[in-house]
């Protein structure tokens, strides 16, 4: 049978479909959009996810640089030392300035925690923690008058498969980052 022959007989046969074989293709379209409409709340609740951790880091990365910003310097020649960068008192407290010179500021408290965040951050808190390495065990069992630990905390309610997690529940990005006196 050539090719020819072959076209025009499957032109003249177009006899379409059963209903079976209607009611077969019907129930496997059927099994796959279940699957697919049962998905798609897992994948919103994985993107929502997403997009909180890389918030969280985000602001905690942002507050890290203004951190590193800050200045701490060491007496040395006509240098006055200064120390606007601060150290917390407890693990509970906001950092504040240990000592002021001419050029630093008053001692105040440096970076106050936020709870909540100013807008479009409202769902989210952040607290900045200074770790002062002078004093044993140190930091990561480093014990140096010149370093300090800066760590940073933003804590947000986690979207759940239905709706925002309970305000007990919360996770956190933690940023942490060592600071040398210049």
């Amino acid at each position: 049978m050539t090719i020819s022959t072959l076209r025009a007989r499957l032109a003249v046969d177009q006899r379409g479909l059963t209903i079976i074989e209607i009611m077969i293709a019907i129930g496997i379209m059927s099994v796959g959009l279940a699957a697919l409409f049962t998905a798609i709340p897992i994948a919103a609740y994985g993107i929502q996810e997403g997009n909180q951790l890389s918030t969280a880091t985000f602001l905690a990365n942002q507050r890290l640089e203004q951190v590193r910003n800050v200045r701490w310097t060491a007496a040395s020649g006509l240098l006055v030392a200064c120390d606007n960068l601060g150290i917390s008192a407890s693990s509970t407290a906001a950092p504040t300035t240990v000592s002021s010179g001419a050029a630093c500021t008053a001692a105040a408290t440096t970076f106050p925690d936020e709870s909540p965040m100013v807008a479009p951050y409202a769902n989210y808190t952040r607290t900045v923690r200074i770790t002062d390495c002078s004093v044993a065990p140190g930091c990561s069992g480093v014990v140096d008058a010149g370093i300090r630990q800066v760590t940073v905390t933003v804590s947000y309610r986690p979207m759940t498969g239905v709706a925002v997690a309970t305000s007990a529940s919360t996770k956190s990005a933690v940023v942490t980052m060592y600071v040398a006196e210049r």
